[in-house]
């Protein structure tokens, strides 16, 4: 594999730190033991070389040698199909890892998501439309309760799909979204156990850290 890059905001507040989405690339990275530069763009300007590679102004994207890649679940499945530590070989093992891949995403975090955005605002009212979001939440947790009852990972052995979901999961968690479903917990647990998981969080951490002092410099 080519020289790998990659990019995301130079900083950002406090309350997303830790959950950035970089941090599903970096754990993707560390995991492999695969060799990467960080590069920082300007949070407070998006420019029009930001929205070349993001089209709608986000991180993270991935340089891989001449290509680039956006969105976390496409770069995961990037590294995923060049490296056998991400992605079983076997064909149906690849085929279970790109199902849950596409799961975590589609099924569960198109659920967590609004949740979340509710939980950050600190909005508390129970309106009819906030019932029907916790409500879809529920849906899909019960399901995945039932999934990983019976199973340590998602596709036989460790991948960018538990990656993935472990990632949606933490964000449900943060929220004690994650209460009542035992399965669902340590599940995450376990993927946050991994020493690749450590590695890039404090990755991510130092990062923020390091530009909140690049500002209190330059101040």
């Amino acid at each position: 594999m080519s020289d790998l890059t990659l990019i995301t905001f130079d900083w950002v507040p406090e309350p997303p730190r830790g959950y950035v989405r970089d941090l599903r690339v970096r754990w993707a990275l560390e995991e492999a033991q695969l060799p990467y530069r960080v590069k920082g763009v300007p949070f407070d300007r998006r420019d029009a070389e930001h929205f070349a590679h993001q089209p709608f102004g986000q991180v993270p994207w991935l340089t891989d040698g001449d290509m680039t890649i956006f969105e976390s679940g496409a770069i995961l499945l990037h590294l995923g199909e060049r490296h056998e530590a991400l992605m079983s070989t076997d064909p149906r093992r690849r085929n279970e890892t790109k199902e849950w891949l596409f799961a975590a995403l589609n099924s569960v975090e198109a659920a967590s998501q609004p949740w979340s955005f509710y939980k950050f605002s600190g909005d508390t009212d129970q309106t009819p439309g906030r019932k029907q979001l916790d409500d879809f939440l529920q849906i899909r947790l019960k399901r995945m309760e039932d999934v990983l009852a019976g199973r340590e990972w998602l596709a036989g052995s460790f991948s960018v799909a538990d990656i993935m979901m472990a990632d949606v999961f933490r964000l449900v968690d943060r929220f004690d979204g994650l209460e009542g479903y035992p399965a669902c917990h340590g599940y995450m647990t376990r993927a946050k156990a991994r020493p690749s998981f450590a590695k890039a969080y404090a990755g991510q951490m130092a990062h923020f850290e390091a530009a909140d002092q690049l500002r209190q410099e330059s101040h």
